[in-house]
């Protein structure tokens, strides 16, 4: 088995199959040998569990995962990468790599048909520029998965573990919060990666709720909702609501007293009960 994380080996994989890095696909690779299996093992992947993975790389954490769980399917859609993956993954007869958009597959149907009596996961180093659409997708889609684990931008990781009512709350984190309850695990250091980013990533996990965090009638327009407040900071919640929902102030000053809520409190400051009572009062 090829050493995944010496610089010379990588190089020369993918020098033979003329691969170059695509910076509008974010690509940067793990090369730190101590960051995949530690994130494998964290994400929970056994012999009992299949792992969805999204974007494989050169395949560092798909050999990690793949020696600990049952299955792995990893979903590249890079089609450059997947000679590549022939190769470094040849000695696993538990992974199946689909060159496909993950934004753009049926998740669902894939599950049922590659996992079947099995718990799932998901285990991932996520491009830094489509972090928050993918897991609000694998979120939102109500998908019959455990948990995800995945390395995203630290900044990124901060916003998505932030506890709702907080000054770095975002729209991101109530909708996390929401469906998953979100834990920061360990840092990783911008130098784990070749080529190296600009900054420095962070692995955080989701555990799927079993059921919402709160209780809303209309998730639709609780989302709606809370995207309008968070989305002009500078703005009362109440300024926010309205500009954003094409509402009288009086309405949403109303829904705010009804809520027992202070008319020029602000989105950050609000929690999920308060949000979702606000909702329910508009």
């Amino acid at each position: 088995m090829q050493n995944l994380s010496d610089i010379g080996q990588i190089k020369d994989v993918l020098s033979r199959h003329g691969f170059s890095f695509s910076k509008s696909l974010g690509q940067n690779f793990l090369i730190n040998p101590y960051v995949c299996p530690k994130m494998a093992d964290m994400a929970g992947a056994c012999e009992d569990v299949g792992v969805i993975e999204i974007g494989a790389g050169i395949g560092v954490l798909t050999a990690e995962l793949a020696k600990r769980a049952k299955k792995v399917i990893s979903i590249e859609i890079d089609s450059r990468l997947l000679p590549v993956l022939n190769e470094t993954l040849s000695d696993f007869d538990n992974v199946e790599v689909i060159n496909a958009d993950v934004m753009k597959i049926d998740l669902h149907s894939l599950i049922a048909e590659k996992f079947v009596g099995m718990k799932v996961i998901v285990c991932a180093n996520l491009p830094y520029y489509i972090t928050s659409p993918i897991i609000m997708l694998l979120l939102e889609s109500k998908l019959p998965i455990e948990s995800l684990t995945v390395m995203v931008q630290s900044e990124a990781a901060d916003r998505l573990c932030a506890t709702v009512g907080s000054r770095q709350a975002g729209a991101v984190t109530v909708a996390v919060d929401y469906y998953a309850q979100a834990h920061k695990l360990f840092d990783v250091s911008r130098g784990s990666f070749m080529p190296a980013p600009n900054v420095d990533s962070k692995v955080i996990k989701l555990d799927v709720r079993k059921r919402p965090a709160i209780d809303v009638s209309d998730e639709a327009q609780f989302f709606k909702m809370v995207k309008s407040a968070f989305a002009q900071r500078r703005k009362t919640a109440q300024n926010a609501i309205s500009s954003g929902m094409n509402l009288p102030k009086e309405q949403v000053a109303q829904a705010l007293q009804l809520s027992g809520l202070d008319t020029n409190v602000r989105a950050e400051k609000l929690t999920m009960i308060e949000l979702s009572k606000l909702c329910e009062n508009l």
